[in-house]
């Protein structure tokens, strides 16, 4: 549409569309950048929304890339090598090892039949290669997963009693797996950061207390009652019947006491003889195998020979051979409907653990990952995987730790351990008939003795977020005390609105200026006089020694409380927003803003509400009997209630470095406020400088509000305004101009040393370059532009203002210089010192102004001529 359509339209609507930038012109008052220092004058375009929605629209190269990401390994398949092969070798048969027995654990965590576990450990290394960004994450049945499969299982078995329990599971893998299929695909995978650390940490200490406690009868032999209650009743019920242990507790509770005697017996000989550190790891890692084949033989020695109703305790019996389980998964709208409400806990689970996981090795081992392409991996998975039987499966912490220590060197790996749970899925089914029940829940309980978060991290969590401490314990009561799916929810609300309670009641802080120096030990760091050789040499572009910083004046920040700060100049705040600034906070953030200044300045006419009718019913004044006092002692009535000591407020610096967005309604409240205190120090305006704005949108939205540039006011015509700009000289410390004073200087030193002794050289070498860096110093780059001059800290009229003034910076490089930010906004600064610059410079012009108007007026009424200047 152009633009003068757009005006029709416009106008027909009738939408004020925004005026002209009143500064865009460089023929306004102040707003000229040009001089002889400038090359040009730089106008800042508002951003558009066309070129926002344009860098939506993805390219073909763009689309390209994409394709690409979703196939990680064809960026390293090609350069597959023997040394690679042989770590993958001995990386994927250790994790085969490991996952067979583990798998048919888990299966029975999950209500399922041992080959399933099997099934799911399959499907799930042979798949994730394909898509993985994670070298070390191997996919398969684990416990949490697994104890919610189980949970979901026996809670459908009574709402559909005629679908067996893998049909339940199968169906849940798929939806679950077609869900975080999406979340990849559309490149949200940063949609799990939402899950603090906390969170997880209760998720999985409480999942893991839950399995522990569900486990203990099947490991002692003890039946009777359900395992899938709150862990607390369990717990009872399992000491109720401790007079009901059988035999099965010898096959349990000496499997567990032998699995962790190994593991201590292994790291102990990794620390007592470190030569042989990788072989202890192996031993360590396959005590799993070790155990289970060993209790596997006791069984047979035992039960050999004896029908399957009279063995000496609880064994797996037949496992079938081979996938027969392998068919097209049942899903329909009757098991999906009943389905619905365990997705999510289910999605979270998925999710959480994995993309932790894999980012928490991935820093182990220098390399990132991809999460959106992890959760492609996760969702192909699993919704593949129960065309052969298995159920919901994600990243295993400790088979993913074995497979890192293990050295692993690509994902290729989990094709190895695929070859060998296909082998044992058809080779070894006779052998897994003696298997004993107690010695696959005490391999459970011991797997998941690692998920429980160890007390000296907790205590490290108290250092940090104490408050947070308290959302773990939460989540852990809640999840030992209820169930899985609530400790989550739980967790992750409680999270959530901790954020929220933090953004709500954010305020931000009222800063000071104070001018400091660094130090390295007794030598001033840009103080050249001095060179003390013990600390080396100083290279790049003089410093000043000297710099402003601002600091919070109430100290909150754990500053010296010695230092002293104050208000930078009477009447100028600086404000900084501590959590952003939207529509969360803004309210609360303002309010503390004017809190502050009511308190600490006072109007700027203090005759506006001399009559008490003149008051508002909020602010009635004093009472009439220190009004009568006040007339009896010849007091003005007006400045009975009022600090006359303390200044009117002239002007508000905002900074922003901590906002990257602002929306309507902060910007409205912002407006609001602005409107406020211009009644508060009418006759003047408020001046509004903004300083770190980041954002151009952010700037637009300023903009749009009328900040970024001053209030003309028609009572004073006469009043320039006093533009002070950043500017920097084109190309920096890299220009053409700085490479040729720096030649030059090369040549000038060279030259001083040809015309000395080798002696001399020693002597005087150094008092010759330092004499070129001055030279050079001399000619370093100034901060700030007023109304197209260079303006130094000192350079304006009124500079005394300045309580601790830094030292005047050298001259501008006789290179071209131009303006950081648009001369079209002049109230936008690219630090705070050059904001205040700016604030001190009008403020202190204004009342040059003030005091000639009075002057002028004065004179006119002694000579008879009454008029009104305007200049107060």
């Amino acid at each position: 549409m152009s633009p003068k359509a757009g005006h029709v339209v416009a106008k027909a609507l009738g939408i004020k569309l925004q005026e002209h930038d009143p500064f865009r012109e460089l023929d306004r008052p102040g707003a000229s950048m040009m001089s002889e220092r400038t090359d040009h004058s730089f106008v800042e375009e508002p951003p558009l929304v066309t070129d926002y929605l344009n860098s939506l629209i993805p390219s073909g190269n763009q689309l390209y890339r994409y394709l690409l990401s979703l196939f990680p390994f064809l960026s390293w398949i090609g350069h597959y090598n023997l040394q690679w092969l042989i770590g993958d070798l001995v990386a994927g048969i250790t994790i085969g090892a490991v996952v067979v027995p583990q798998g048919m654990a888990y299966a029975k965590l999950a209500n399922l039949e041992v080959q399933f576990g099997l099934y799911s450990s399959f499907m799930g290394v042979l798949i994730y290669w394909f898509f993985a960004t994670s070298k070390d994450i191997t996919i398969g049945p684990v416990a949490v997963m697994s104890q919610l499969t189980g949970g979901i299982v026996a809670d459908l078995a009574t709402t559909l009693p005629d679908v067996p329990g893998h049909v339940i599971a199968s169906a849940l893998a798929i939806l679950a797996g077609a869900i975080v299929l999406f979340i990849g695909l559309v490149r949200c995978g940063w949609i799990v950061d939402v899950i603090s650390l906390t969170a997880l940490s209760a998720f999985m200490t409480g999942s893991a207390l839950n399995i522990v406690v569900g486990q203990i009868p099947s490991m002692m032999g003890i039946t009777g009652f359900s395992t899938r209650e709150a862990p607390y009743i369990v717990f009872i019920h399992t000491l109720q019947g401790l007079p009901r242990t059988t035999l099965d507790a010898a096959m349990g509770l000496t499997a567990l006491a032998m699995l962790y005697m190994i593991r201590a017996a292994c790291s102990y000989a990794a620390k007592r003889w470190p030569k042989h550190q990788r072989l202890a790891f192996f031993l360590s890692t396959l005590r799993t195998v070790f155990v289970i084949l060993l209790y596997t033989m006791i069984s047979w020695l035992v039960n050999r020979g004896l029908p399957k109703d009279k063995v000496k305790f609880k064994i797996l019996l037949d496992v079938p051979r081979g996938f027969q389980n392998a068919a097209v998964p049942v899903l329909n709208k009757r098991i999906a409907s009943n389905l619905a409400s365990y997705l999510p806990a289910t999605v979270i689970v998925l999710l959480i653990e994995h993309i932790a996981i894999s980012k928490s090795f991935g820093r182990v081992n220098n390399y990132t990952i991809n999460p959106s392409q992890e959760d492609v991996a996760i969702g192909v998975t699993n919704m593949l995987g129960p065309f052969l039987g298995g159920y919901a499966a994600t990243g295993s912490f400790s088979r993913t730790a074995i497979k890192s220590k293990a050295g692993v060197r690509t994902p290729f790996a989990g094709v190895i351990t695929a070859c060998v749970v296909l082998l044992a899925i058809y080779a070894l089914p006779a052998v897994f008939y003696y298997i004993p029940n107690a010695s696959l829940a005490a391999v459970i309980i011991h797997a998941v003795g690692d998920l429980i978060t160890p007390p000296n991290t907790v205590y490290q969590f108290w250092l940090v977020s104490p408050l947070e401490v308290f959302i773990f314990f939460v989540g852990v009561i809640v999840t030992v005390f209820s169930t899985i799916e609530n400790g989550i929810y739980c967790t992750v609300c409680l999270s959530a609105a901790m954020l929220l309670f933090r953004i709500l009641r954010a305020k931000g802080r009222f800063l000071g200026r104070v001018r400091v120096t660094s130090m390295l030990g007794d030598h001033v760091v840009g103080d050249d006089s001095r060179r003390v050789p013990e600390y080396g040499t100083f290279t790049g572009a003089p410093e000043a020694p000297f710099r402003n910083v601002f600091l919070p004046i109430t100290h909150a920040d754990g500053s010296n409380p010695e230092v002293e700060l104050d208000n930078p100049y009477p009447g100028i705040f600086i404000y900084r927003f501590a959590e952003g600034f939207n529509y969360t906070n803004a309210s609360h953030s303002l309010e503390y803003m004017t809190e502050y200044i009511f308190a600490n300045t006072r109007r700027t006419n203090l005759t506006h509400l001399k009559r008490p009718g003149d008051r508002p019913w909020n602010d009635p004044g004093p009472s009439r009997r220190k009004l009568k006092a006040a007339a009896a002692a010849g007091t003005d009535a007006a400045a009975i209630d009022v600090d006359t000591t303390l200044p009117p407020l002239k002007a508000i610096i905002l900074d922003f470095s901590s906002v990257n967005h602002v929306d309507i309604t902060s910007v409205q409240q912002l407006i609001d406020v602005r409107n406020q205190l211009d009644r508060y120090a009418a006759p003047d305006t408020v001046d509004w400088h903004i300083a770190c704005i980041s954002n151009r949108w952010a700037k637009r939205a300023l903009a749009a509000a009328g900040f970024g540039y001053p209030t003309i006011r028609p009572d004073v015509p006469h009043l320039r305004w006093k533009s002070i700009f950043s500017v920097a000289e084109i190309g920096g410390a890299q220009s053409a101009a700085a490479a040729a004073e720096f030649e030059d200087n090369e040549k000038e030193l060279e030259s001083s040393n040809r015309r000395h002794s080798l002696h001399s050289h020693h002597t005087h070498g150094g008092a010759d370059l330092e004499a070129a860096l001055s030279k050079k110093t001399d000619h370093s780059s100034a901060t700030s532009v007023e109304g197209g001059a260079v303006a130094h800290a000192h350079s304006h009229a009124h500079a005394h203002a300045y309580a601790h003034a830094p030292a005047p910076a050298p001259a501008l490089n006789s290179g071209r210089t131009v303006a950081v930010h648009g001369i079209n906004r002049p109230l936008f600064h690219v630090d705070l010192t050059s904001a205040l610059q700016s604030a001190v410079a009008n403020v202190e012009a204004r009342g040059e102004v003030a005091a000639s108007g009075s002057e002028t007026e004065q004179v006119r009424s002694s000579s008879g001529e009454g008029t009104d200047v305007g200049g107060k």
